[in-house]
Parts: structure tokens; sequence; C-alpha cells
């Protein structure tokens, strides 16, 4: 079975064929001209990215939206996540902002989020959304992952996401919940 992937992050590409651990085979989508994401949840941005690629590929096209919800934060930085900084923000621009906003606060939990909406033609087929708790760190950990890994700690861990192989991470992980609900979606129509 083949799906189209809309994705121009190479870590969440990576993800996405890690979990979907080769029975699905999913190909990229050229992403030349991509839709502004003005949606106000994770939900209306992944439906929005995913109809409006499914529209120049026969067969179904998914698209994911992501990112870090820390509650003394108000949830923030949310569906800004990948341009918390700014538009044009590095994983560490973004990271250093959000260290530079915890200065003091003890309450450090927060949350990643994935949404993954999956589009045939005109229509959204299915949406699936994966969560998982932890902690920002007071300082990056480690090499692995990409985005806000490094400060987000995983209690049953004991470390950081940017600390975990992505093998470990895709067990337990955001997206690698949101994938594990798709693969079981698309198993279930063949």
């Amino acid at each position: 079975m083949r799906v189209y992937c809309a994705t121009g992050n190479p870590g969440k590409l990576r993800e996405f064929r890690l979990g979907l651990g080769g029975v699905v085979d999913v190909e990229t989508v050229p992403l030349s001209l991509a839709p502004e994401e003005t949606g106000a949840t994770f939900e209306e941005n992944a439906v929005l990215k995913a109809l409006y690629y499914a529209k120049f590929f026969d067969g179904l096209v998914f698209a994911e939206d992501s990112g870090l919800e820390v509650n003394a934060l108000g949830g923030a930085p949310g569906v800004y996540s990948a341009r918390f900084a700014g538009p044009e923000a590095s994983d560490q621009d973004n990271n250093r902002l959000l260290l530079e906003k915890m200065q003091g606060i003890q309450d450090r939990t927060a949350r990643f989020v994935s949404v993954i909406a999956l589009a045939q033609g005109a229509h959204i087929v299915a949406t699936f959304r994966g969560e998982v708790e932890g902690e920002i760190l007071l300082a990056p950990r480690g090499e692995n992952g990409f985005g806000y890994d490094p400060l987000f700690y995983y209690p049953p861990f004991r470390c950081a996401f940017g600390e975990a192989s992505v093998e470990s991470k895709m067990q337990v992980s955001h997206r690698g919940k949101a994938l594990a609900q798709m693969l079981a979606f698309l198993l279930g129509r063949t």
C-alpha cells in the first residue's frame, strides 16, 4: 500500500517511515507551493495541508501538524512551535526563546501533540491525534531528534527525547501514537 506524505521536514519524514514500519510505502510529495498554516489548532492545520496536497495526487495523502504545548505559557508555542522565534527560526532559536520564557517558572509540565489528517481528493478520510506528557528541562540534553526534543524530559525514560533513540521515542511519542492509529486504520481498509 502506498500513501503520499506532505512534509518538508526530514526529521518528521524519518519518523513517518519508521512509524509505518515498512508496511506502508511512504512517498513524499513536492512541496514547492505549501499552503499557509492559518489554523488555530493542530487539527485545522493538518486538514488544511492534507486537502491542499490531495488535489494533486491520485491516492491517499497525509499531512501532519504538531508542536509543543507548555502549560505555564498557556499552551504556547502550540501551532506556532516551528516559528516560535520567527518565520525563519532554527530549532536552536526556538529552544533558546522557550528557555528565556521559562526562566523562574516552577511548573514545567508540557506535552507534545501531533495530528495527522488523511485525505483523498477533496475529502478528509480520517484524522489521528497523539499526545505525550513531559517536562521542560533547564537546558538542552542530547543530540538525537529535532525541534524541542533536547528540552523535553520524558519521566518514564528518565531522559530527554534528545537523549533517546528514535526507535524508543517512536514507541511513546505523540507522532508515534498518531502514526500507529493511522496504520491500524489503513490496514483495516485493505
